[in-house]
């Protein structure tokens, strides 16, 4: 029987190893994603969710929950992932046997954005894929549970999206299946930066833009 291990206790270097997934060099957005323009009416919604999250933020340390309702929601429902045809979930447990190792991965995603399928027999599309931490740990930390749930979508789709933040700072990565698994990450966003807060709004459109036509 395999030896069941957790996503959250993975190393980055388990992840390479167990999953054969590749890093290649750091990518930029605009190699994948057309960012477009805000409207008056998105940037100021986007000003409005920065000082939210930097008033409890110069209070205390903000919980991994309180992360998710005061920036992941709101940021999501601006950025178009509440339309149809995307469907949020969360707290979806996940299995991956890694039969080299004689293990099983096992853990559960925070949110998971997929686009649902026209039909019964057509897999869900998984269009992003979030790893959430409260506001006192580093983002890289959640790198490997992000890496290792958004492993799982290449069993049925040739490329996905992850993030992982603190509600600070946002982590994105491109996950792709081709001749071997690779992953690449890409620059690091700031919501308390206007120029980051931007970008973070912009890229989240985009990659809801993408649907299944990545």
């Amino acid at each position: 029987m395999p030896l069941t291990v957790e996503a959250s206790s993975l190393s980055l270097n388990d992840v390479h190893r167990f999953l054969k997934l590749e890093k290649f060099s750091n990518g930029s957005f605009t190699d994948f994603l057309s960012l477009e323009p805000l409207s008056e009416f998105e940037q100021q919604d986007l000003l409005r969710i920065r000082s939210d999250f930097e008033r409890y933020l110069s209070a205390r340390k903000i919980s991994e929950g309180l992360v998710k309702f005061l920036t992941i929601a709101p940021l999501m429902r601006l950025a178009g992932f509440y339309d149809v045809p995307i469907r949020l979930t969360m707290e979806d447990s996940i299995a991956i046997t890694v039969e080299d190792e004689d293990k099983k991965i096992t853990g559960r995603m925070d949110i998971l954005a997929i686009n649902s399928p026209q039909t019964n027999t057509a897999p869900p599309f998984w269009v992003l894929v979030i790893e959430t931490k409260n506001s006192a740990i580093n983002v890289i930390e959640g790198l490997p549970q992000l890496l290792t749930y958004a492993f799982k979508s290449l069993e049925e789709q040739p490329s996905v999206w992850g993030l992982v933040t603190n509600g600070q700072l946002y982590q994105f990565v491109y996950l792709r299946r081709d001749q071997q698994l690779t992953y690449q990450v890409m620059t690091l966003l700031n919501l308390t930066e206007s120029e980051g807060a931007i970008k973070l709004l912009q890229v989240l459109k985009a990659i809801c833009q993408l649907l299944n036509f990545q």
